[in-house]
């Protein structure tokens, strides 16, 4: 669908307001009722920034881990295929690259009936036994219609589950998770130059007060003084999510050769994530799963809280079941009639004395072509781009400095992102700007950000850390 004002006004024309009143905070965890069931394939968030002469691209999944959750930690699916997709230019959401993560884990070893006896435990089955220890993944590029295996039977990083399993069963001299789970053996060279790959546990790097977003808009900073009890909480602090990190030479995603400094529609891509399970689903006696059929999207992300904070409840499993490129035919209205401004002004947000009384939610709850504007980077000062197609993607031009909304980035070695993502969204759905003065309160991560490859912090260890706190 190609994006253009006339028809973007026809869109709001024929639409009404199609929200319940709730304020919900999460980039995009368990938003919608029917991935809520299912962890393994949920998309939570999507980071994409030129660092160097690389595009890095972190897609993570599963979200809420507790790190404590054993014995049956967490890990990625077997019967999921997981994809980053990347279009290429501005007329087109159509993939340029798709990047196809498919994973397989070892079965556990049965006890001899026989004779009566379990199976060993210890060393090498103790390590095959840990959800993830023994989990692998294959890594095929799509471009131009033909696939290529870049990577095969490459391991994922393990579970942090504590130090007597770092030294008896993952066998790490003086039990440091950190260093062993970026070491070179999960951290992998993909075939034919095209970058590095990793995939694992890591620390959730979304910051956010969901507990008060989901009551009615209770963040600290919307509500009028004096309020000395609220105090803004992380409610992501201490949670592990499963990440998929692409490290790939510029040149490799702008069409062969290296970008050109300054703004260009033309080196500008279109990069988003998913999760598809087959179409049938067979459950055998003995306890295994045969899939069968077409792949079948259950889940997406590009930009930030699109479907918590943009599209309605009754449409969120539709909006994760479609393409991009449907975005416009299907969503219009939820873009240029934003439901949270609705939801701020029933819960009292732009009444006289609230912080955001200055504000007229009449204009900012109709004809918001300004948000697909910014989000295609159609403003002066991200470029004065020229996108044509419209869509949940992140766009980002790769001959200029990335920033939100210009690719989502990490402001790798500290505990921030380069651009506070709640707070921008919020800021521009709730005011206009993406500078405005709405936000959540939360201004960082609970651990830094690494300052290598693959950049997301270290997962909480289950035994001694984790979402609980002493």
């Amino acid at each position: 669908m190609t994006y253009r004002p006339s028809r973007a006004g026809a869109v709001f024309a024929a639409s009404v307001a199609l929200s319940a009143p709730g304020l919900a905070a999460a980039s995009s965890h368990r938003e919608a009722p029917a991935i809520a069931r299912d962890p393994a394939a949920d998309n939570t968030d999507l980071y994409a920034w030129v660092e160097g002469g690389n595009l890095v691209i972190l897609a993570s999944y599963v979200p809420h881990q507790e790190p404590a959750g054993g014995p049956g930690f967490h890990g990625l699916s077997d019967d999921v295929l997981y994809e980053v997709h990347i279009a290429r230019g501005p007329s087109s959401l159509e993939d340029a690259l798709t990047y196809q993560f498919r994973f397989s884990t070892a079965p556990y070893r049965a006890s001899d009936p026989a004779a009566l006896t379990p199976a060993p435990s210890g060393g090498d089955e103790l390590f095959a036994q840990l959800a993830g220890g023994a989990q692998t993944y294959t890594l095929t590029k799509i471009e131009g219609g033909a696939a290529t295996v870049i990577l095969a039977d490459a391991p994922v990083a393990p579970p942090n589950v504590g130090r007597r399993t770092n030294q008896l069963a993952y066998r790490i001299a003086g039990g440091g998770y950190p260093a062993f789970a970026t070491s070179s053996k999960f951290l992998k060279q993909m075939a034919g130059g095209e970058g590095r790959a990793w995939v694992g546990p890591r620390d959730d790097g979304f910051y956010a007060d969901l507990g008060r977003g989901s009551d009615l808009a209770g963040l600290c900073p919307l509500l009028s003084a004096p309020h000395p009890a609220c105090t803004a909480r992380d409610s992501l602090a201490g949670f592990n999510v499963h990440t998929l990190a692409l490290e790939i030479p510029l040149a490799k995603v702008n069409g062969g050769s290296a970008p050109t400094p300054g703004a260009s529609d033309r080196q500008t891509l279109g990069i988003w994530a998913s999760a598809s399970r087959r179409k049938v689903r067979i459950l055998r006696a003995n306890g295994k799963e045969d899939g069968l059929g077409p792949w079948v999207q259950v889940s997406r992300v590009g930009l930030p809280l699109v479907n918590t904070w943009i599209i309605g409840l009754q449409d969120r499993d539709k909006y994760n079941r479609t393409h991009p490129r449907d975005d416009l035919a299907h969503f219009g209205a939820y873009f240029l009639n934003p439901m949270l401004v609705r939801d701020a002004e029933f819960a009292g947000l732009y009444r006289a004395g609230q912080p955001l009384a200055a504000f007229d939610p009449e204009a900012l709850k109709q004809g918001r072509t300004d948000l697909v504007d910014t989000f295609n980077l159609k403003p002066a000062a991200l470029g004065a781009h020229a996108i044509e197609t419209f869509g949940d993607v992140l766009r980002i031009d790769l001959g200029m400095p990335s920033g939100f909304p210009n690719g989502r980035a990490l402001t790798v070695g500290t505990d921030r992102e380069q651009t506070d993502v709640t707070d921008a969204v919020l800021s521009l759905l709730l005011t206009g700007a993406l500078g405005g003065a709405a936000g959540d309160g939360v201004a960082a991560n609970d651990a830094p950000f690494l300052p290598t490859f693959p950049y997301l912090a270290t997962p909480w260890e289950g035994a001694t850390q984790g979402h609980f706190r002493p």
